[in-house]
């Protein structure tokens, strides 16, 4: 048996919070959850396991985009999913791998990109140059 995919699930809606937990759960997945940025990032710095993070774009005091920013930071290889309104989303550069609009989005249509998101594989493909930290090319020359 496979082991359960983690998935980081964030959002201040304790009810839309709740409907993706159901949702995630009783397709198959692990679902971690936090109600806000800080107690999202406690989470993943805690839980190196994370293969998802599922986060709502409007949130009090640190944005799905902030949080994505500073996630990345930690560990970039994990796929981090943006729910909410497009508009608020479309002109912002972020750095979250994928925006979905919440009114728009059906159930069956988030579990679809949560499979192939989750389904990632982690670190660099298999034959890839891995290419040096520009501090490392600047120190060699």
């Amino acid at each position: 048996m496979r082991p359960k995919k983690v998935i980081l699930c964030v959002d201040d809606n304790e009810q839309e919070l709740s409907v993706l937990k159901f949702t995630l759960a009783t397709n198959g997945y692990r679902v971690l959850a936090a109600s806000n940025g800080q107690e999202a990032i406690t989470v993943f710095s805690t839980t190196p396991q994370i293969d998802l993070v599922l986060a709502d774009t409007n949130m009090p005091q640190m944005s799905g985009i902030q949080l994505a920013e500073r996630l990345k930071r930690m560990r970039s290889y994990v796929p981090m999913l943006l729910l909410g309104d497009a508009q608020a989303v479309g002109g912002e550069i972020h750095v979250a791998d994928a925006v979905m609009a919440r009114k728009n989005c059906t159930s069956f249509e988030l579990l679809e990109r949560v499979k192939m998101m989750s389904a990632r594989k982690r670190g660099p493909r298999k034959g890839a140059r891995r290419v040096p930290p520009d501090e490392v090319l600047a120190a060699a020359s």
